[in-house]
């Protein structure tokens, strides 16, 4: 990386309207001492401008009162702000929560998992995203071709998969708050702080597991699972009932399960919760929708300079400290151990050495270098598997344009897995995404 001391880092956020965008501002604040960031642009589209100048007046109010020199820029195209950039962040949704919405609704109603990143969601907001992806990926290779790209708009393993197989340029890498909840779960479960825990992470983003829970580097994994088996909580995420475990199945299972995993390992329950959801109009993102505005009027106040707690509700905690962490350690060369969404290079003996895997990897400058993590254990190999073959076929299937592989991804989905009904589904999905689907009808 080129010499930074004098002129400091110039950072560009693409979808810089976010509500998350507070708590990154707050990451970069609290790391300037190791990370001096003297530019960030916060980039948006037309339909987030307004959202974009809140979230610019608020950041330019939290960097005054910490007394730090970060200029502040917008603009609206990001071929202005990405020349000369060290990182770019990518946080990006793609027909905004309108969107969700219909990803969420439009399976319920025919029976199916509503989730924004599993299941037919979890596709459609792929098949809108990577090309998009892809697009703003092509700028920096361009533009500035030495900047890492730190990607967390989900679904972000897939979109890791599109970059690996597609991409212009080899220095990005995913990251998610799942990992980084489950740590501070376990952390707060002990009664410790964060920074002596840490886990073994292995598996696909929203689909990895915890193999191993060290305390000050010893291993207690089984104290941890027995603390699951007794109703206990190891993570922390909003957006996702906290349904106890079967105990009996835990303690079998062996590793630390995600919240996620609760679509595939509890999916009747999960559905019934959701199906009630959405009879009372109150699927997640529709809470979501009252959360963003109640935010916004929030961010609003000019007395506001902070971060504000309410943010936490939102759903997504830690996920801009986790990119801020992230970049610190690749401009510091810390070689320390963080879980990223990267080539898996053999790290997973069990899936194909160039796929998109969620590890724990050590940071350098160079970018993320997995850790052997062997094999999986059979228990969840083989739903791992079977999830990777769905997302790597989506890639396939949103690169093309392709109808029939986006119909095969569906049907491969344990969420779906119905060949008929499946037909139904992504017809009527295809025509309520038609405007961000253009390769699906040339």
């Amino acid at each position: 990386m080129k010499e930074l001391i004098n002129m400091g880092l110039k950072i560009v956020t693409i979808g810089g309207g976010s509500s998350y965008t507070p708590e990154l501002v707050e990451g970069f604040i609290k790391r300037y001492d190791e990370l001096p960031v003297s530019e960030l642009w916060l980039v948006d589209i037309e339909e987030g401008k307004e959202k974009l100048e809140i979230i610019a007046d608020l950041a330019r109010r939290m960097v005054k009162k910490a007394d730090v020199p970060i200029q502040i820029f917008t603009t609206l195209d990001r071929r202005e702000a990405l020349p000369g950039a060290d990182f770019v962040t990518t946080q990006i949704r793609v027909g905004l929560l309108d969107a969700r919405i219909k990803d969420e609704r439009i399976p319920l109603k025919h029976g199916f998992i509503g989730q924004e990143t599993n299941g037919a969601g979890g596709m459609f907001k792929a098949l809108r995203t990577i090309p998009v992806i892809l697009d703003i990926n092509k700028d920096i290779s361009e533009l500035c071709p030495d900047a890492w790209m730190i990607n967390f708009t989900n679904p972000s393993g897939m979109i890791e998969e599109a970059l690996l197989k597609y991409g212009y340029t080899d220095k990005v890498i995913g990251l998610c708050n799942v990992p980084i909840g489950i740590e501070m779960g376990v952390a707060k479960l002990l009664g410790v702080a964060h920074d002596r825990v840490r886990v073994d992470f292995a598996g696909l983003n929203h689909m990895v597991f915890g193999l191993n829970v060290y305390l000050d580097g010893e291993n207690i994994t089984k104290r941890i699972i027995d603390d699951l088996a007794s109703g206990k909580s190891a993570s922390e995420v909003k957006n996702i009932n906290d349904i106890n475990w079967e105990p009996d199945f835990i303690r079998a299972l062996g590793v630390i399960p995600c919240p996620y995993h609760r679509y595939y390992f509890m999916r009747d329950e999960m559905l019934q919760t959701e199906l009630e959801e959405f009879k009372k109009g109150e699927v997640r993102a529709e809470v979501v929708s009252r959360l963003e505005k109640e935010l916004f009027e929030i961010y609003k106040d000019k007395n506001l300079d902070i971060k504000p707690p309410q943010l936490e509700q939102r759903g997504g905690a830690y996920y801009s400290d986790a990119a801020c962490r992230l970049i610190n350690s690749i401009y510091n060369d810390k070689k320390d151990i963080q879980p990223v969404n990267t080539r898996n290079n053999g790290a997973i003996t069990s899936l194909p050495h160039d796929c998109a895997v969620e590890v724990s990897s050590v940071i350098t400058k160079d970018g993320p270098k997995p850790l052997s993590m062997g094999e999986l254990p059979v228990a969840v190999n083989g739903l791992v598997q079977q999830i990777k073959s769905f997302e790597r076929v989506t890639v396939e299937a949103a690169y093309e344009g392709s109808y029939e592989k986006a119909l095969l991804a569906l049907i491969i989905n344990p969420l779906v897995a119905s060949d008929k009904k499946a037909k139904i589904l992504l017809d009527e999905m295809l025509e309520a995404h038609k405007k961000y689907l253009p390769k699906f009808f040339k």
